[in-house]
C-alpha cells in the first residue's frame, strides 16, 4: 500500500495550453525544417508559393525572396540551400523588410541564415532579402516551411533556382523529407483479451475492457521480434497519451501522444523536460500507425523498435519504467492541460519483460498524505480537543495530571497534535508542487486561514493572563473565537478539497460523508449544551431517587459520566467518519 501511495504523476501541472512556437524561435528545426508540432506534414499540393526577384546572382547581391499564398498562414521558416546538396546546411544570410512580422534566426553558427515569424498572427505574404555570400555555390534555391495552423503544415516548399552568372541552371529540384508516416483507420476497438498472458495491460478502472466499456482507459504492449506494439485507448475530447518514466516525477520522460484533429488522429513521439509541454520529435520512430475515433473514445496503435539509436531521447524498452496515462482537450491539434490527475503505475515494469496486469493510482502519495493528515487533524484530534474545552472544563476539578487539571492537559495535548498534523499536511503540497497552486482556489485559501489560526493560537496561549486578571475574559473569548474559526475553515477546506484533481475523491460519497460528519458535530454539541443547561431529567419520580441525586457530589458524578459517555461516542463516531474518507483516499 505504501508503495502504491508514492505514485506521483507525470504530467502534473503540465500540458498547459500550447500553440507551438508562436514566437518563431524555431532554431531546433534549422536542419530538417520540420515543426515540432503534433501530426505529420501535409503532403497535398501546397497553397503557398515561393518567388525570387532574379534568376542569376553574384556574391554580395541582395535578392528579394517572397512567400505568399492563396490562404492565410500563422508561421513560417525560410532558408537558402545549395541546389546540389539540398539536405546540407543553410547558405548565406538574410535581412528583414518587415521586422514586425519576421525575425532572423541563428542556424549553422551563422546569424541570420534563416527567417521565421514573430507571432501567430495570420498573414498572406512575407518578403525578406537574401545576401549572397562570397563562397556561394553555383546554384541556390530557397525552402519554406509554412504552418496553416498547429497540426496542418507544409515542409520545404521550394522556390525557383537562382544561379551564379555563367553557371548551369538546374531545371528540377529534389527535396526529400523522411518524416512521412503512413497511418490506417482501425476496424474495431481494442480488447483486454490476453492481458497478463501475451500482453501487459494497465487499465482504469481495474480490469475494464475497452471493447465494451467506453469509460475505460487502457494501455497494452507486447513484444514482437525486435519491436514492441503499443495500444492506447481512452475517453477524451482531444487527446490521450502515455509516457515512460524513470521515476514518479515529471521530467525527462518518453511521451507518446494521440491527438484528435478534426476527424483524424495524429500519433507522435515526444519528450518532456521538467513540467513543461512535451516537445514533439521530428524523427520517424513510429511504424504501422493506426487510429480510431468513435463514441467519444480515442484509440491509437503503433510499433517502435526496442532501441532507437537515431533518436537518443527514446528510451530503450528492455529497461524498466513507470507508466503514465493522461488525457485532456485539444483544438486544431493544440493540446491543453490534462483534465484529471494522470494514472501512474504502482511499480516499474520491464517493457520487454513477462506479461502482467498492472495496477496504478491517479493520486500521488504525498497528496494522499496531505489529505489524510488534515482529516485526522480536523475530524478527530482537533474537534475532540475543542469539544473537551467547551464541555468538560468543570469536570474532575480535584484531579490533576502533571500539575494541571486533566481536561486542560488533554485539551492542550490534542490541540498540539492537531497543530503538528496541520503543519505537516500544509507543507506537503508545496513539496509536491514546488510552488503555490493557483488551481486549488478556495481550498488553498481556506487552508492558509487554518494554518494562520493554528499559528496564532499557541502565540496567544503563551501570553495568557492569570485567571484573576481583568484581561482573562478577553483572552478566553479570543481563544474561543480563533479555535472555532479554525474549525469552520478546516471543514470548508475539506469540502473544497475532495474535488481537486490531485486527490479527486468520489464526489457523492466523499461529500456525503463530510456532510454526515458536520451534522454529527452539530448534534453532539447541541446535546451537550442541552445537558449543561440541566434540561435532562435525572432519575425517575420516586422520592428516594430524588434524595440521592440531590447530593451535589452524586450529581456531579452523574454529569461527568454522561459527558464522558458522550465524549467517547463523539470521538468514536468522528473517527469512523474519518476512516471512511481515508479508505476513499487509499482507493484512488
Amino acid at each position: 500500500m505504501a508503495v502504491m501511495f508514492w505514485a506521483l504523476l507525470l504530467f502534473s501541472g503540465t500540458l498547459s495550453s500550447v500553440a507551438g512556437y508562436r514566437n518563431g524561435k524555431v532554431e531546433k528545426s534549422c536542419g530538417n525544417m520540420v515543426p515540432r508540432h503534433s501530426g505529420q506534414h501535409n503532403t497535398t499540393s501546397s497553397p503557398y508559393t515561393m518567388s525570387v526577384s532574379v534568376r542569376t546572382f553574384t556574391p554580395g547581391d541582395h535578392i528579394t525572396v517572397t512567400l505568399s499564398g492563396r490562404q492565410n498562414f500563422e508561421g513560417f521558416m525560410i532558408e537558402a540551400r545549395n541546389t546540389a546538396d539540398p539536405e546540407g546546411a543553410a547558405v548565406g544570410s538574410f535581412s528583414l523588410t518587415r521586422p514586425e512580422i519576421s525575425q532572423l534566426l541563428h542556424c549553422n553558427n551563422i546569424q541570420g541564415s534563416a527567417v521565421s515569424h514573430t507571432s501567430g498572427e495570420k498573414k498572406t505574404e512575407v518578403s525578406v532579402v537574401w545576401i549572397a555570400p562570397a563562397n556561394a555555390p553555383a546554384s541556390v534555391h530557397f525552402l519554406a516551411t509554412v504552418v496553416d495552423h498547429y497540426s496542418n503544415f507544409w515542409v520545404k516548399i521550394p522556390s525557383p533556382v537562382i544561379s551564379q552568372s555563367g553557371a548551369t541552371h538546374p531545371t528540377q529540384i529534389s527535396v526529400s523529407n523522411s518524416t512521412t508516416v503512413t497511418t490506417t483507420i482501425l476496424p474495431r476497438r481494442f480488447s483486454s483479451e490476453g492481458c497478463g498472458q501475451w500482453k501487459s495491460c494497465l487499465m482504469d478502472p481495474d480490469h475494464c475492457d475497452p471493447a465494451s466499456d467506453t469509460h475505460c482507459f487502457f494501455l497494452s504492449y507486447r513484444t514482437e521480434g525486435g519491436s514492441v506494439w503499443f495500444e492506447l485507448s481512452g475517453p477524451a475530447q482531444g487527446y490521450v497519451s502515455f509516457a515512460l518514466s524513470l521515476d514518479r516525477w515529471m521530467g525527462n520522460d518518453d511521451v507518446y501522444l494521440c491527438v484528435k484533429d478534426g476527424m483524424r488522429v495524429n500519433v507522435d513521439a515526444a519528450y518532456a523536460t521538467g513540467r513543461s509541454y512535451p516537445e514533439i520529435s521530428y524523427k520517424t520512430v513510429l511504424k504501422d500507425v493506426g487510429w480510431r475515433v468513435a463514441d467519444g473514445v480515442i484509440q491509437c496503435r503503433f510499433r517502435r523498435t526496442i532501441d532507437v539509436p537515431q533518436d537518443p531521447q527514446r528510451f530503450k524498452l528492455e529497461h524498466s519504467y513507470y507508466l503514465f496515462i493522461a488525457h485532456g482537450n485539444a483544438q486544431s491539434g493544440h493540446i491543453y492541460k490534462h483534465q484529471r490527475q494522470p494514472l501512474v503505475s504502482a511499480k516499474q515494469q520491464v517493457i520487454t519483460g513477462p506479461s502482467q496486469i498492472l495496477t496504478g493510482s491517479r493520486s500521488p502519495l504525498i497528496m494522499k498524505y496531505h489529505g489524510a493528515l488534515m482529516l485526522l487533524a480536523w475530524m478527530v484530534t482537533g474537534c475532540t480537543g475543542i469539544f473537551i474545552a467547551a464541555f468538560l472544563k468543570q469536570d474532575w476539578p480535584e484531579k490533576t495530571l502533571f500539575g494541571q487539571r486533566i481536561w486542560f492537559q488533554v485539551h492542550r495535548g490534542l490541540m498540539m497534535l492537531t497543530a503538528i498534523l496541520t503543519f505537516m499536511g500544509f507543507v506537503l503540497p508545496f513539496v509536491y508542487r514546488g510552488h503555490w497552486n493557483r488551481e486549488a482556489a478556495y481550498h488553498a485559501d481556506m487552508g492558509i486561514m487554518v494554518m494562520a489560526f493554528v499559528v496564532i493560537q499557541p502565540i496567544m496561549a503563551a501570553f495568557r493572563p492569570a485567571p484573576e486578571s481583568s484581561r482573562r475574559r478577553i483572552f478566553n473569548w479570543l481563544h474561543w473565537g480563533v479555535g472555532y474559526f479554525a474549525e469552520m475553515f478546516a471543514v470548508g477546506a475539506m469540502f473544497a478539497g475532495v474535488r481537486l484533481e490531485s486527490l479527486l475523491l468520489p464526489y457523492t460519497t466523499a461529500t456525503g460523508v463530510l456532510a454526515g460528519f458536520v451534522v454529527w458535530l452539530v448534534l453532539s454539541k447541541l446535546l451537550l449544551i442541552v445537558q449543561r443547561r440541566g434540561l435532562f431529567e435525572r432519575g425517575g419520580n420516586r422520592p428516594d431517587e430524588h434524595a440521592i441525586l440531590d447530593d451535589p457530589a452524586v450529581s456531579r458524578n452523574w454529569d461527568s459520566r454522561v459527558k464522558l459517555l458522550i465524549l467517547a461516542v463523539f470521538a468514536g463516531v468522528s473517527l469512523l467518519f474519518c476512516i471512511a474518507l481515508l479508505c476513499s483516499i487509499s482507493a484512488v
